[in-house]
């Protein structure tokens, strides 16, 4: 995989994943932190940043 900057933050940044059923989801960071954003598959309010391997 490409490491450069704009690979990285197409990747990782404000991408989440639900704890229950690992879909992705693109959220602003703050409004995950607050709980304000749910899980469009489950509707779980447990997310987790996307892990960079």
């Amino acid at each position: 995989m490409a490491r450069f900057p704009e690979a990285e933050a197409r990747l990782f940044n404000e991408v989440f994943v639900c704890r229950k059923c690992t879909a992705k989801i693109r959220a602003p960071r703050m409004k995950v932190l607050r709980g304000l954003v749910a899980c469009r598959k489950c509707g779980s309010k447990a997310l987790r940043p996307k892990r960079k391997k």
